[in-house]
């Protein structure tokens, strides 16, 4: 599903990420762990196509994302890759409904199949009676539930989530970590996760340790 050879970031003289390489098959879930500052972000992002390498490939499901325009490069994101970060960056003058179907409408999906869709995601994610109210009315969990159904509305190949339980309590955040992995099962989806959270770390298939730049 995704493959990174070689790949190097840097910002003026910092060198972020030097010369990494990793192999994620489709409906695997890798966690990423290591220190602050170990790249683990930008990694995410160089994968999430928020940003691109300096230098090295990267493929994700066949495509080799250095010969997309930008433009093309924004259509390929929002089809294929779904993002939940550790703030969920929900709306706040949308509904919990709304705020799914936004990816869908930028994909120019029509409302109504967006909508069912949305729907759909919503009620498997134990909030159906919930899909009116505003970021504002819902736990901290419900709305990084609600950011988890947007991540998944355009049934991307990917999901990366960057800290994704960091802002939760303790069983709010064990829920999340369950729920990937239910996802997974049903969905087939891939998760790259980025996470200080040993116990979601270690619940991955794999588990691959950043340091300086690089993968252990």
């Amino acid at each position: 599903m995704i493959k990174a050879s070689g790949i190097f970031k840097s910002y003026g003289s910092l060198n972020v990420l030097k010369g990494l390489s990793l192999e994620i098959k489709k409906g695997e879930i890798i966690s990423i762990v290591g220190a602050s500052g170990a790249g683990k972000t930008t990694l995410l992002h160089i994968i999430g196509t928020l940003d691109r390498p300096s230098k090295g490939l990267l493929m994700i499901n066949n495509e080799n994302i250095a010969t997309l325009s930008d433009k093309k490069l924004a259509a390929f994101r929002n089809k294929n890759i779904g993002f939940v970060f550790q703030f969920h960056h929900l709306l706040p003058e949308f509904t919990a409904l709304e705020n799914v179907c936004i990816p869908a409408f930028i994909a120019g999906t029509d409302k109504s199949l967006a909508e069912e869709k949305a729907i759909e995601l919503l009620a498997f994610l134990g909030l159906k009676e919930r899909m009116s109210h505003k970021p504002n009315e819902l736990s901290g969990g419900e709305q990084q539930r609600v950011a988890v159904a947007r991540a998944l509305i355009n049934n991307p190949a990917v999901v990366l989530a960057d800290e994704p339980s960091g802002n939760l309590d303790s069983n709010s955040a064990k829920d999340l970590h369950q729920l990937f992995f239910t996802l997974r099962d049903k969905f087939n989806q891939t998760f790259v996760i980025v996470t200080h959270n040993e116990d979601l770390a270690n619940m991955a298939d794999r588990k691959l340790v950043m340091k300086d730049g690089n993968i252990l």
